[in-house]
């Protein structure tokens, strides 16, 4: 699949994207995003726990490591992940996450997921000078063939 490109203006946007990629994911889904500090991983994390009907609030589990939230409307738990610290995918497997029952959500996961699926979404973040975001959908893999991505901006009407 091709890469989706989209600006994200601000938090509330990105919140919105993830509220929509929320939407799209079902147990055994995976998503890894990348992006310096600050660029707003968790923001969109946020939103597709909303997305996805889970209970709340999300925040970083940087000092956990993983932690799931539960559906409230039947749907698979969230399962978010902050792999900063992990040095291998040995170390994420060993954190023992269900990735077959839950949409997971892994932040610094790049180059950490060998093995671990055959399909991903990688989403990828990065600042622009205006302070908005660019944001990249890349998606990898025999689950994400045929989904439709969002194409437009969150924020465009």
């Amino acid at each position: 699949m091709s890469p989706v490109l989209l600006t994200v203006r601000d938090a509330e946007a990105m919140h919105a994207l993830g509220v929509r990629l929320g939407g799209l994911l079902r147990a055994g889904d995976l998503l890894v995003l990348t992006g310096p500090l600050g660029a707003g991983k968790t923001t969109l994390t946020s939103g597709i726990g909303e997305g996805l009907g889970v209970r709340g609030p999300v925040s970083s589990p940087t000092f956990v490591l993983a932690r799931t939230h539960p559906s409230l409307v039947g749907g698979p738990p969230l399962v978010h992940v902050d792999a900063y610290r992990l040095g291998s995918a040995a170390e994420l497997d060993d954190l023992d996450l269900d990735f077959e029952r839950s949409a997971v959500v892994v932040e610094w996961g790049a180059g950490l997921l060998d093995g671990v699926a055959d399909s991903w979404l990688e989403v990828r973040i990065a600042r622009r000078d205006d302070d908005s975001r660019a944001v990249e959908l890349l998606a990898s893999g025999p689950r994400w063939s045929g989904v439709d991505l969002p194409q437009q901006d969150p924020d465009a009407s």
